[in-house]
């Protein structure tokens, strides 16, 4: 929408109350407007965010595959003693791995 009504010569400010008419006051602020302007006077044409660098995920297919094996040999376990086998990896997305992409869940509570 920002490119479109770009191209139809329109203020950012204006492009911004545009924006908030059709979509509500909560929909991105007038700096944001301004700056996805900016971007297609300086010749910007993919409207797509770009990549980022970041921190690798430490987490990959092969780490899954060890880790549920991990979890069939021990049958009960904790996070705790799963971190233990697997020292490189933070407590929290080990938790994650297990719960959310292994799909396991707590059957008892003691």
């Amino acid at each position: 929408m920002i490119r479109f009504l770009w191209a139809k010569k329109l203020s950012a400010a204006d492009i911004h109350r545009e924006l908030c008419a059709v979509y509500g006051p909560n929909i991105m602020s007038e700096g944001v407007v301004r700056q996805w302007v900016r971007f297609f006077k300086d010749g910007r044409t993919n409207i797509h965010d770009e990549s980022r660098s970041g921190r690798p995920s430490v987490v990959s297919a092969d780490l899954i595959k060890e880790i549920d094996e991990k979890i069939r040999l021990l049958r009960n376990f904790t996070i705790s003693q799963l971190s233990e086998h697997f020292p490189n990896i933070s407590r929290t997305v080990l938790y994650e791995t297990v719960k959310e992409k292994l799909g396991y869940r707590n059957f008892c509570a003691r």
